[in-house]
Order: structure tokens, then sequence, then C-alpha cells
């Protein structure tokens, strides 16, 4: 078997995809979907996010430095596509998604309380990298769902049946393959 060679480009596939609310200084907010995010670091508990300039969304995380990046989920696969192809300039998107807003207790942005997981950010570093400015967060609060704890506390975030975004296609997680360790875990 070959391979075929192609230009660089960006196949690290597949991606979290998740949707980010953001709100700008005058009260008016938005959610914007994104697959170009990632963990930077542990400690200080950092992630990453790239936007384009010309997103609606780009000029309230510039104004105000902050956003909640929401965990998307098979029942959220209709929501989250919606709000990666539609403008918030154009449409209310948590109406149009029958959507809620919850308050964060750190940032300005809303939560979207339908996610099992919300990740209240504020901007440490931005990075002008062409065609995406790239944010670098520093984490201040996780909001985890309860439904997704079991009897012993462990959150389950399998139980909420996450997806991935893979090349133009969303996809739910399959079964588990094994875990951290496994390959030189004594049987």
């Amino acid at each position: 078997m070959s391979k075929v060679m192609w230009k660089p480009g960006n196949m690290l596939y597949p991606l979290p995809v998740v949707m980010v609310s953001c709100a700008d200084g005058d009260g008016n907010d938005n959610i914007l979907t994104i697959a170009w995010t990632g963990t930077i670091c542990s400690d200080p508990p950092m992630l990453s996010i790239s936007v384009r300039p010309e997103r609606y969304s780009y000029h309230m995380i510039e104004e105000t430095g902050e956003f909640v990046v929401n965990l998307t989920t098979e029942a959220l696969v209709r929501a989250t596509d919606f709000c990666g192809v539609k403008s918030g300039k154009d449409i209310d998107k948590w109406r149009e998604m029958h959507l809620t807003r919850e308050k964060a207790d750190l940032v300005k942005a809303p939560m979207i309380k339908e996610s099992p997981v919300n990740i209240e950010c504020r901007v440490a570093e931005r990075k002008n990298l062409g065609s995406h400015v790239m944010y670098l967060a520093e984490v201040l609060a996780v909001h985890a769902d309860e439904k997704y704890m079991d009897k012993n506390r462990k959150f389950r975030l399998e139980d909420a049946n996450p997806i991935v975004y893979s090349h133009g296609i969303y996809f739910s997680l399959g079964k588990e393959l094994g875990t951290f360790g496994c390959s030189v875990k004594k049987r």
C-alpha cells in the first residue's frame, strides 16, 4: 500500500469540537463552534482556541479577554453545527437552538447549561498566526454536570456521549479500548 503526499495542511484529526460562548462589554453574547482547540498545560491549567478575525465573536473575545469552552455531545450535534455555520450578527443562536444561558462564576460570558462541562477561561496570551488568532487561556473554573458523576464521585464524560470532528464530519466516540498505562500494566 502506498501513501499519497499532499501539500502542507491541517490533517490532525479527529479533533474535539466545542461551543465557545463569549460576551462583549455591553452584554451582547454569542456562541461559536471551534474545532481548533486543545490542552496546553496542566499547571497552571491552560487551553487554547483559534479564531478567525472575520468571526462575529472575535471582537467579543478581543474586548473582554474572556470566554467559556462548552463541551459538546451527541444531543448537541445540531446546535454545535448550527453555531459554526450561522453568524451571531444575523441570528440569536441561543434562541434558535433552544440553548440556555447559565451565569458563569468568574467571567462575564455565559455558560451553556445543556453542555456537560463548561470551562471558564481568561486570555493569557494572544498570537496572530495568519488566518487565525490563537488565544492561550488560563482555566479559571470547570463546571461539571452532576448527573455524570458515578457513585464514587468519578466524572464519567463518556456517559454524556461526547463528539469529535474529523475532516468535515461529526463522530460520536466509540468503545473503550484501554486505559492510560494499559500497555505496561501487569496482568
